[in-house]
């Protein structure tokens, strides 16, 4: 990643505040001065983290959690994922754990294959995509106080189909999908 605080666009940071923290994410409000001088504040949502895990079975289906979101008032069916945590040794044991403690699967092996930045506008996170192979039921789940969640699997192709065909709204899926495909595909990278 550049250091891009000395672009002509950069914005100075004269003072940075957590406004509000809840379980997941703070409301950071940084006071700055933009390119022409003016003073004024900007507030975004600081997050750690997270993976987004593509779990694929012996036999090819896609390991989902079916999990109720509440800021759209419907159940939402995706890929797991989840915040990276202060004990986890690297990504690829948080995307392990989020596995694990979201469906009762594991993994035989897995691999980091892509990261953005989904909300940079209004937000700091970063998503890290993991490829998990040869994923088997073989924990139980652990989900945390707030979540509701139903792991389920499907036949690859046809998530994949209902992903590019609208059906699958979580942007999250739509994105891992999207970039598994593109590298599958030999535009992309491996």
């Amino acid at each position: 990643m550049s250091d891009d605080s000395d672009d002509d666009l950069a914005w100075e940071t004269l003072d940075s505040d957590i406004d509000y923290s809840c379980p997941g994410f703070d409301v950071r409000r940084d006071d700055v001065r933009l390119p022409d001088g003016t003073e004024t504040d900007f507030h975004y949502l600081e997050e750690p983290p997270a993976v987004v895990i593509l779990p694929l079975t012996p036999d090819g289906d896609v390991v989902l959690v079916e999990e109720w979101r509440q800021a759209v008032g419907r159940v939402n069916r995706g890929l797991p994922a989840g915040g990276v945590e202060d004990d986890d040794a690297d990504l690829a044991a948080a995307a392990r754990r989020e596995l694990r403690e979201e469906t009762g699967y594991e993994a035989e092996s897995i691999e980091r294959f892509h990261a953005v930045e989904p909300a940079n506008g209004f937000a700091n996170s970063v998503h890290h995509y993991f490829l998990a192979r040869g994923c088997t039921p073989s924990a139980t789940a652990d989900l945390d106080f707030n979540e509701s969640i139903r792991p389920t699997t499907a036949d690859y192709a046809r998530f994949r189909d209902a992903v590019f065909a609208g059906d699958v709204r979580d942007g999250r899926t739509v994105l891992g999908v999207s970039m598994y495909e593109h590298a599958r595909d030999g535009t992309g990278p491996e």
